[in-house]
């Protein structure tokens, strides 16, 4: 808990808790609620496969195609290199290239 005052750390002492810095004291049984609204936005859902992402020459290794969408995520540690992620444009099939 912090010192509502000064915003230094409360320490226990008994059944207080005290503020060593501006000396605030609390009942150490005490509980404050906190109680944050939140701002509701509207999010717009996407139903149908949007073939907006670059296209690439791969073979799909589930049906041979020679076309995927490729998307690049970052998978592992910032100091690593990304992880390409494709998507065949004729079966769906997902895979990863490290």
């Amino acid at each position: 808990m912090f010192c509502p005052k000064c915003g230094a750390l409360l320490y226990p002492d008994g059944e207080e808790m005290k503020c060593r810095k501006c000396g605030f004291v609390r009942d150490r049984k005490e509980r404050k609620r906190i109680v944050s609204a939140r701002e509701e936005r509207e999010v717009t859902v996407i139903d149908e496969k949007v073939s907006v992402l670059p296209k690439t020459q791969v073979t799909c290794p589930r049906c041979d195609h020679h076309e995927a969408y490729w998307i690049l995520r970052q998978t592992r540690a910032a100091d690593e290199p990304e992880t390409r992620i494709y998507t065949c444009t004729k079966c769906g099939h997902k895979w990863r290239e490290y």
